[in-house]
């Protein structure tokens, strides 16, 4: 929202949470800036998306809500800065991508890295063939955390907690589980991330949240931002015990039908790849047949060096540019064209965190049909695909 609000042709109209004090305080910055009291605060998103006045949304809620809130506001009409992941399903993208396209509503994912001037130039030098024939990616992210089994604690008043469990499983209200973002004063904990990110009822874990923004570059640099992999296979620790139950650290093959291998992992499991670069862990790091480039939000790095300075003719591919994610969704509401992120990427690139996630949980090699999306002779496996909902919640 603070994004929005340093764009002069935006106005900020209404803000919406199920937590009383985080809507509060969203709404005294959004009043505050413009010195007025005219922004409408919501308990309910439908309430917001019915509004005639609003012509975009953005959203931004825990991982479970995305793809509802993302369905409700494309039939309204309402153009979309929707925040990563799709949401905490595979068939909540598939469900989200055919009602935007039948709504015709413009969409950005929120995988900002896109409108970075250094990974756009990294995978430009990797389509223009710099490194020669790419056959490795390297992926490393973050890992997912363990946290203890907390006790139930009475509902606050100001938090709507029906509503912000709303599709997932009921579970006892404790503060950790949904609290918005830093920890109960003096706890013996802390965490950059709310525990939800951690928990699969709500998340699938940092392999699916914040593995999206790698991934997302590992495909886009790989060009196969229209398809996916043909076999999956890889492994994971989980947590042994607590409120937070996705893997802490994993390795995943991803092999696609061009000879690519897309290895997706955690940190700590990524500085210890034999095709890593020494000292470097976090980002994506392609490897081609002559050569080698890496990019994270901090640095670009190539071997041979020279690529660094290298120029891309005007005879070669040249990726879309766009130095604001933010003003490129507000362009293309108001010229009605795509997004550089737009929806059927998107799922594209986070079906893969998916399907890395039940690879992970199922221990065995999968094979997928990138065409029909869907796995070959494993019902098991397609089962994993859909999540149930708890009632009246439904796709």
């Amino acid at each position: 929202m603070r994004e929005f609000l340093r764009q002069q042709d935006v106005q900020v109209v209404a803000v919406c949470d199920v937590r009383q004090s985080q809507r509060r305080k969203a709404r005294d910055i959004v009043d505050a800036h413009y010195g007025n009291k005219d922004c409408k605060a919501y308990n309910d998103f439908r309430e917001l998306c019915v509004r005639p006045d609003v012509d975009a949304v953005s959203i931004a809620t825990p991982d479970h809500w995305h793809a509802l809130i993302g369905i409700e506001a494309a039939k309204q009409g309402k153009h979309m800065y929707y925040e990563k992941p799709i949401g905490w399903s595979f068939a909540a993208g598939q469900a989200l991508r055919n009602t935007i396209n039948r709504y015709g509503v413009v969409f950005q994912f929120g995988t900002q890295q896109r409108s970075n001037r250094n990974f756009r130039f990294a995978c430009e030098l990797v389509r223009n063939g710099r490194i020669g024939r790419l056959h490795t990616v390297l992926v490393g992210v973050p890992g997912s955390v363990s946290f203890p089994n907390q006790p139930a604690e009475p509902i606050p008043d100001e938090l709507d907690y029906e509503m912000w469990l709303g599709p997932a499983p009921w579970a006892p209200h404790s503060f950790e589980r949904c609290r918005p973002y830093t920890s109960r004063p003096n706890a013996p904990w802390t965490h950059n991330y709310s525990v939800w990110y951690h928990i699969s009822d709500y998340c699938v874990g940092f392999i699916g949240n914040w593995g999206i923004h790698h991934v997302d570059i590992a495909q886009w640099g790989g060009g196969t931002e229209d398809t996916g992999p043909i076999d999956v296979q890889g492994s994971g620790v989980f947590p042994k015990e607590g409120i937070a139950d996705c893997t802490l650290s994993w390795q995943v093959e991803n092999k696609f039908d061009n000879g690519v291998n897309l290895i997706h992992m955690d940190n700590s499991t990524s500085a210890k790849h034999p095709a890593q670069v020494p000292g470097f862990s976090q980002g994506v790091l392609f490897r081609g047949t002559e050569g080698w480039v890496f990019v994270n939000r901090s640095k670009l790095d190539a071997h041979p060096k020279s690529l660094l300075r290298s120029e891309i003719g005007s005879d070669e591919i040249h990726l879309r540019t766009s130095n604001t994610h933010h003003r490129d969704f507000l362009d293309a509401v108001k010229t009605r064209s795509r997004t550089i992120c737009p929806i059927d990427i998107a799922v594209r690139s986070n079906t893969i965190c998916q399907l890395d996630d039940i690879a992970v949980r199922l221990e065995r090699k999968l094979r997928w049909d990138p065409h029909n999306e869907r796995f070959i002779n494993d019902d098991r496996a397609n089962r994993l695909l859909i999540r149930p909902m708890r009632s009246p919640w439904r796709l």
